[in-house]
């Protein structure tokens, strides 16, 4: 009970910021003294750190003290794998970006190169890494299904990659055993936005990842919601025009053919389809044209059947759709109305990320801290001393390429 309650304070300063003993007193529902208890514990763990409190507080008695997460104390790395990009963070409890970095991904999208390219990323953001932290673990975000816990990626059609043992892939290539975790980029951008972004405080909520292709991530009464075998969430897939281009699955129609970086970009009359150059391009966009008006209406219409499906109180529109959606906001949202039900129509709210480009890079580097927020001294004695060694050299006598 102790561990639990002691993870529990931790959870809340991790997600919420800064809080005094008296917030955590009333959150938890636990008297004062053990609250101390608690806060002092994580304290000398270096997890946490007490201050007197800000501001001017009334009230008889001595204050209570402020208590914040301590961003230096204990790291992670986040990767989230593109198509065209490796982008990466070194993450400080509380969710605080200290370093960021980013790379190409291997052109062949081989797996093995991938793996290699993401080890040796992580190896620049930990040289960056404060001098006392401990290294708790590596998350990776995919654009594709995959199976948890194992961190097998059972298919990638935008990588080319099929029942690819990612997790077993990355830790073949480090130094030191290190927690890795590997997750669908839609679920992780869903984590994200749900723990600290725009869903905050939202039980019900979808967040579409777009890249090359379309995920989605969903959260249904405040939890994942995962399937049978971890694989709920393949939005891109719902067909949406018969007479539609072939999928990259095999299949003719898909959603993402119609709203993805291809679709878009050939509305754009652009040759490069990597995010940025779309990005920068639906920036210049003040009158939308009728192709790109086109894409806006397959986005409502796919938006109505998920509104339908599962009622949810906000849809998050990640990757590039974040920019394509106030460019042709009139279209989609008049596509949605036209085939979701009153309703269900009523309740949901179609927003971009809060957390802007990161959701699915901060939802990986979530999913490596939710060890340490479950039992935070066991996961502490466990973790990487010298963050640099973890990616120092690949395993099987083999060193990484500088």
């Amino acid at each position: 009970m102790r561990r639990h309650n002691l993870g529990t304070v931790l959870a809340h300063l991790h997600r919420d910021g800064q809080l005094s003993r008296a917030d955590l007193t009333a959150r938890l529902g636990l008297n004062r003294s053990t609250i101390g208890a608690l806060v002092g514990e994580l304290v000398s763990l270096g997890l946490v750190v007490e201050t007197a409190p800000s501001g001017g507080r009334g009230g008889a008695g001595r204050p209570s003290l402020d208590v914040r997460p301590n961003p230096h104390a204990a790291v992670v790395v986040g990767v989230e794998v593109g198509v065209d990009v490796l982008s990466g963070a070194l993450v400080g409890l509380g969710g605080q970006v200290l370093v960021r970095a980013s790379t190409p991904t291997p052109a062949s999208r081989r797996p093995d190169l991938v793996a290699g390219a993401v080890v040796r990323l992580a190896r620049r953001l930990v040289a960056g890494a404060p001098e006392a932290a401990v290294l708790l673990g590596l998350g990776v975000g995919v654009p594709g299904v995959v199976r948890e816990p194992g961190g097998v990626v059972r298919f990638a059609p935008n990588l080319g990659w099929v029942d690819v043992p990612l997790a077993d892939l990355l830790r073949s290539r480090m130094g030191a055993d290190l927690r890795v975790t590997v997750g669908n980029d839609a679920d992780l951008g869903a984590l994200a936005e749900h723990t600290r972004g725009a869903a905050v405080g939202c039980d019900d909520i979808v967040f579409l990842a777009a890249d090359a292709g379309v995920g989605g991530g969903v959260i249904v009464g405040g939890h994942p919601l995962h399937g049978v075998g971890g694989y709920a969430g393949e939005l891109g897939h719902l067909m949406v025009n018969p007479r539609g281009r072939t999928c990259r699955c095999g299949s003719r129609g898909c959603w993402e053919t119609e709203i993805g970086a291809e679709a878009i970009g050939a509305a754009l009359r652009l040759e490069s389809t990597d995010l940025d150059s779309l990005a920068g391009r639906l920036r210049q966009v003040h009158r939308p044209s009728a192709a790109l008006r086109s894409v806006g209406r397959y986005l409502g219409l796919g938006l109505g059947c998920i509104v339908n499906v599962l009622n949810p109180e906000v849809v998050v529109l990640g990757g590039v759709l974040r920019t394509l959606y106030p460019v042709v906001s009139a279209d989609v949202d008049q596509a949605l109305a036209s085939v979701a039900l009153q309703a269900p129509r009523e309740q949901v709210r179609v927003l971009v990320p809060a957390l802007g480009g990161d959701s699915v890079l901060l939802g990986a580097a979530e999913k490596a801290f939710e060890p340490v927020l479950t039992d935070p001294a066991r996961e502490l004695g466990a973790a990487c001393r010298d963050a640099a060694a973890a990616f120092a050299v690949v395993g099987r006598g083999h060193a990484v390429p500088a």
